[in-house]
């Protein structure tokens, strides 16, 4: 089981869990963490989303002060990615491409995500740093 924050083009956050996300699949459920799976999971479009964070916890580090300077980053090629909403990352990814929906970056600040999986209808610009 993943546990993910899923962040929505039009500003929604939806924090819970799911075990059927798919990279090349356009929907996938989510059981959303206040509901500690109590009820039925929610379907979830890719289309709508902006990116999808897989976290260490739903808690994060209030102190955290986030940066998209070079740390250590993961393996594959250095990029950075524009949102449409002004939102930048910084990051390494071994899977870009243009013709797909998506892609996965290991941010350069960690911090408590572990990958995102990028929506690329919702990105304005991405480039190879």
């Amino acid at each position: 089981m993943n546990r993910i924050v899923a962040h929505f083009q039009d500003g929604r956050v939806m924090k819970g869990f799911t075990t059927d996300f798919l990279p090349a699949k356009s929907q996938f459920h989510m059981t959303l963490e206040e509901q500690g799976g109590a009820t039925k999971p929610v379907e979830v479009h890719l289309p709508e989303l902006k990116a999808l964070f897989f976290v260490k916890s739903f808690a994060g580090d209030p102190e955290h002060q986030r940066s998209n300077e070079p740390g250590q980053g993961g393996a594959g090629r250095r990029l950075r990615v524009v949102f449409k909403d002004g939102e930048v990352m910084v990051g390494t990814t071994q899977g870009y491409d243009r013709s797909r929906p998506g892609f996965f970056v290991i941010p350069v600040d960690t911090g408590n995500n572990e990958r995102c999986f990028v929506v690329a209808a919702a990105t304005q610009e991405v480039t190879f740093i």
